[in-house]
């Protein structure tokens, strides 16, 4: 394959995002580097500016709308075969394209790596949620690190409002194209959630968020309900590291 295409969606993202890009550019022949930034106002724009200074082939287009609106607009924007889709604080695995590549068929839209969520590396519960996860992917989708033949969504129209579950309308939607978009535990990427996350606040707004997707699907039912328990456990562990 040629090089590819890779967006980026960024909001206040500083945190990662060099780690982030580094890892693209250690892993992916990058033939441009499309990077979709909500206004943020941290020192997203400067990290950016590095690796366009370092490459030269870096677009940082601004979007002020939903994760539905930044997608739409980064995929506007390819112009090669086959492009990815990076989350802005996952760090890719080593050979991340070498060995997505051996996965492309002529039936094949979409591949993606599975994320592993960094607090649970090294755990003895990973790979339980390794298998939890690919079966959430199996009927939501994911876009945390996922290579899509960009035929397959180069007409696509995500609604506005989804400003979560874009990725299971662009699963749906490239299903639909008659191709198969496959998950894979080789390569995969190691997703690093922010601070934030490990609230009972956040947890509670995501559980909600969840529930009303998996209430459509029941058999998402058992899966989230997996996810909110290692949530609630490790809300615990911040706590408790916190106050000791």
């Amino acid at each position: 394959m040629e090089p590819i295409d890779v967006a980026i969606l960024t909001y206040n993202s500083s945190i990662k995002l060099r780690e982030c890009i580094n890892s693209v550019y250690a892993n992916v022949p990058v033939k441009n580097l499309i990077v979709v930034d909500g206004y943020s106002t941290d020192a997203t724009q400067a990290i950016v500016t590095e690796f366009q200074e370092r490459y030269g082939n870096v677009f940082f287009i601004q979007e002020k709308g939903t994760r539905a609106t930044a997608r739409q607009k980064a995929i506007q924007l390819v112009k090669s075969d086959w492009f990815m889709f990076v989350d802005s604080d996952v760090i890719l695995s080593r050979n991340w394209f070498a060995e997505a590549e051996k996965q492309v068929r002529e039936n094949v839209g979409a591949i993606w790596g599975i994320e592993i969520w960094s607090v649970l590396k090294g755990k003895k519960i990973l790979p339980l949620f390794e298998r939890v996860t690919m079966k959430i992917f199996e009927r939501r989708g994911g876009t945390h690190d996922i290579l899509i033949r960009r035929k397959t969504v180069e007409d696509i129209k995500i609604p506005y409002q989804l400003h979560t579950y874009e990725d299971a309308f662009i699963k749906s939607w490239i299903d639909k194209k008659g191709y198969r978009v496959i998950g894979v535990y080789e390569p995969y990427c190691i997703h690093f959630r922010a601070d934030s996350v490990w609230t009972a606040k956040k947890h509670v707004e995501l559980l909600v968020s969840d529930l009303k997707f998996a209430l459509r699907r029941p058999l998402l039912l058992l899966p989230y309900g997996f996810y909110s328990a290692v949530v609630t456990y490790q809300i615990a562990v911040n706590k408790f590291k916190h106050e000791s």
